[in-house]
């Protein structure tokens, strides 16, 4: 969309939101999903989750590209992929976007969404032994040390920079526990309509039952993004880091600090792999069973995309974020030449009307009803029809007031720091 029409809607959204006066309420939530074991399928479900859209729910790759739109990358191997707009929220194009699988440690974006509002990041914590007992084996940590005290600031660079599942660990604790953070964090999944995620170690670490989606952990990282502290936090590519408290030979009491670096590639760079353009977070992750999970977040020209890969069947070095780099410069490349193929949806607490495109569909719509039946295991169509165009205006004014909500109610905001990091 142009840039003058673009501004002219989203006035007209925010007046419209103004003048309406009804309460709207979300439409019916899923089922809670049946609990898979940690070995996921080889191949995606033939019937997915169709929030956000009919087409999400199709197994396969789902693009619709209209005359002149670029065509897809080559070499994408993700099980799961998807490229969407982070401001109108449109899905641009996606690949087994509902698959629920094994998240790693983008699961700890739900995580920082959930816990990072509800502690100042002035405040100290002392660290007890046994808020470290719980950390899994091989785990991925910051190096927090017992009986030592911690800000919340520091243990939230700790979670983002390093993915230190100590740093959870110690956070959860604060938050009266792992188990009592495990049901807020589902809770929250919940609200924010992230259907096909399920929560069972607040780190990511492995664990029975434990998945999400990529379209999921899309609308968890728009709505962590949404909050000043999630996006210094996952942007911030290097900070020091306390450390252990000593005594020299003189009895006197002294406490350094080193370095830690951000591990999103994309962020940070790597030996063959340059820092992406306009990049500005938001987390990766990587166990044995999820393979290399990673969603980013990407500013160019004003615009803002999100792009989460999941577990590349190609195992190079830095492959997840290659095969992201590649969808971020299609992405850009085809916006505004593509009909989108879904959306993300708004949380629950500021969902539009049961019915409007692609809200969350009812009881008996979910997972796929006669609506959403798979016809095909891939499906990119091109051509020149008017039909994704119309499909945003299309609704009369209902929608309009639902978007409207939405947007007033979860507004983005373009962070500076994003348009920081897209300067060469």
């Amino acid at each position: 969309m142009p840039a003058p029409q673009k501004t002219t809607r989203r006035c007209l959204l925010v007046t419209s939101a103004a003048l309406l006066s009804v309460s709207l309420t979300a439409p019916a939530a899923l089922a809670a999903p049946a609990t898979p074991g940690t070995s996921p399928s080889a191949t995606p479900p033939a019937q997915m989750s169709t929030v956000g859209g009919a087409r999400l729910g199709l197994p396969g790759t789902q693009a619709d590209l209209a005359n002149g739109a670029p065509v897809l990358p080559k070499g994408i191997t993700a099980r799961s992929w998807i490229v969407a707009d982070a401001e109108s929220g449109e899905v641009l194009a996606a690949h087994n976007a509902h698959w629920r699988l094994p998240p790693a440690s983008t699961l700890k974006m739900l995580f920082a969404d959930t816990v990072l509002p509800k502690f100042p990041k002035t405040q100290t914590y002392k660290v007890d032994p046994a808020d470290l007992a719980g950390v899994g084996a091989g785990s991925s940590l910051v190096g927090i040390k017992e009986n030592e005290t911690y800000t919340v600031h520091d243990l939230w660079l700790g979670v983002f920079l390093r993915s230190g599942n100590d740093a959870v660990h110690v956070l959860s604790a604060m938050n009266d526990g792992v188990e009592r953070t495990v049901e807020d964090m589902n809770a929250h999944a919940q609200e924010l309509q992230a259907l096909d995620t399920h929560v069972v170690s607040p780190d990511g670490y492995d664990a029975k039952g434990q998945v999400s989606s990529a379209y999921d952990l899309t609308l968890i990282a728009r709505s962590g993004l949404q909050k000043k502290d999630f996006r210094e936090y996952c942007s911030t590519v290097r900070a020091p880091f306390p450390g252990e408290t000593k005594k020299n030979k003189k009895g006197k009491t002294t406490r350094g600090s080193f370095e830690i670096q951000n591990t999103n590639r994309l962020l940070s760079g790597d030996y063959d792999i340059s820092v992406y353009q306009g990049i500005a977070g938001v987390k990766n992750g990587y166990t044995t069973n999820a393979g290399n999970t990673f969603t980013g977040v990407a500013e160019r020209d004003g615009r803002v995309l999100l792009v989460t890969v999941m577990n590349p069947e190609k195992k190079e070095h830095n492959e997840a974020y290659k095969e992201t780099a590649k969808l971020f410069d299609w992405g850009f490349a085809a916006a505004g030449k593509v009909r989108p193929v879904g959306e993300l949806v708004p949380p629950k607490s500021a969902a539009g009307a049961k019915g409007r495109p692609g809200a969350t569909p009812s009881a008996g719509q979910a997972g796929g009803g006669s609506s959403s039946k798979p016809v095909a295991s891939a499906s990119v169509r091109s051509g020149s029809s008017g039909a994704g165009t119309a499909l945003g205006i299309a609704g009369g004014a209902l929608v309009l007031f639902a978007a409207a909500a939405f947007l007033v109610n979860r507004r983005w905001p373009l962070p500076d720091l994003v348009r920081r990091r897209s300067r060469p």
